[in-house]
């Protein structure tokens, strides 16, 4: 499989996945900050949408980086909140009744899913060649 196609592949599961785990912080609820929610706005989903339409382009190196950055971030992001910062955004504080459930499940998939994302994002970086200088 092509780097752009692996690459928009990713960030289709990468918009499931984080869409179902918006769907649950709305519905249980859990709370972002305003600065939290620009970060998810625009790190989880915009920039990953922007890099996928430029590894299709002559900027696919561009993409790459974007990437790999967007979906480092997102793990970081996901680790910090999920995992270490004890908050009502930690798995440990949501119970697996209801929504809870969907919460826990895609707080793992995300880090998962976005592993894998900078995973493509250092193969396409590996893949890409760089045109020859002119001096």
């Amino acid at each position: 499989m092509k780097v752009d196609q692996s690459g928009t592949a990713i960030v289709v599961i990468h918009a499931i996945v984080h869409g179902l785990h918006g769907l649950a912080h709305v519905e249980i609820p859990v709370p972002l900050s305003i600065l939290q929610s620009l970060f998810v706005g625009i790190v989880i989903y915009a920039i990953p949408i922007i890099a996928v339409v430029l590894l299709w382009t002559h900027f696919h190196r561009i993409g790459s980086w974007l990437l790999l950055f967007s979906m480092a971030a997102s793990v970081l992001f996901g680790i910090y909140n999920h995992l270490i910062v004890i908050s009502s955004d930690h798995v440990s504080q949501v119970s697996f009744a209801g929504w809870g459930l969907l919460f826990q499940i895609t707080a793992i998939l995300t880090l998962i899913v976005d592993g894998f994302g900078c995973w493509i994002g250092i193969w396409a970086l590996k893949t890409i060649q760089e045109p020859d200088k002119v001096i």
